[in-house]
């Protein structure tokens, strides 16, 4: 494998979208627009997560390399719109890291995450107009990430708790007010409630230093692997599962724990 970069293979893939999105190129190519690709950019940022997840270095760069098409993509769709090139896009990003290192590029001394943020957030209030001292937030995250995006934002300008006493007793206050709402039998309080469980899950988890997005989908993927598992026993006694009962199912599910991690 080379080390260095090879703009030749950069270039080649340019060239291949562009003769992909002309005529005579592909059909299903050409009728893509940036809101028909929307939905595969989402799932190939996903498959990119399940290879760094697997630990595959091969399957890593496949993923990155359908993360990087969806870049290219728009990009072309965008030039044939005479809105921006790919060119463009590159030196945006390269601006922006340079800009906002300055530390690195320029006489600055010193680096923190809030620099970081408090340069982004100027760059976003000077393009908006508006200004937030909790800066610039892409909505558009799924919710655990944008719950904790909030968090750590709200936290670099001091609204926070000082230990982690405090999400942990906070955490207990809103599953009391949750079973109180389920009592009640409120629809629109216990959404609420269980919202705010969710989000102070979430800032526990930031306490502790983990990733709430990363530990759900850990704890998915063991329930579906016990599951599976728990398929494979019943398949191998000639059962069906819908018509055993749920003491049976709990039985074959303790089983399928011990052979899972």
């Amino acid at each position: 494998m080379k080390n260095e970069f090879d703009g030749s293979e950069w270039l080649r893939l340019i060239e291949t979208m562009k003769i992909l999105r002309s005529p005579g190129g592909c059909e299903w190519d050409i009728e893509q627009t940036h809101q028909s690709l929307k939905p595969y950019l989402i799932e190939e940022a996903y498959e990119v997560l399940d290879a760094i997840d697997g630990g595959d270095d091969k399957e890593l760069a496949e993923e990155l390399g359908d993360v990087l098409l969806q870049v290219v993509f728009h990009a072309q769709i965008a030039m044939e719109r005479k809105a921006f090139t790919i060119t463009d896009v590159l030196k945006v990003l390269t601006d922006k890291l340079i800009r906002r290192h300055p530390h690195v590029f320029s006489d600055s001394e010193g680096y923190s995450y809030r620099q970081w943020e408090e340069i982004k957030a100027k760059e976003k209030a000077k393009d908006s107009g508006k200004s937030s001292s909790i800066g610039e937030i892409n909505k558009a995250l799924p919710a655990l990430s944008l719950a904790r995006r909030v968090q750590e934002n709200a936290s670099v300008v001091g609204f926070d708790w000082g230990e982690i006493e405090g999400p942990r007793e906070k955490l207990n206050e809103e599953i009391e007010e949750l079973d109180s709402a389920i009592v009640e039998k409120d629809k629109k309080k216990i959404e609420e409630e269980v919202g705010d469980v969710l989000f102070t899950v979430t800032n526990l988890s930031r306490f502790l230093d983990v990733d709430p997005e990363a530990a759900l989908r850990k704890s998915t993927e063991k329930f579906l692997n016990r599951f599976h598992e728990m398929e494979s026993h019943i398949e191998k006694h000639g059962l069906d599962i819908n018509n055993m009962t749920i003491d049976e199912l709990n039985h074959l599910w303790e089983i399928a724990k011990e052979g899972t991690n």
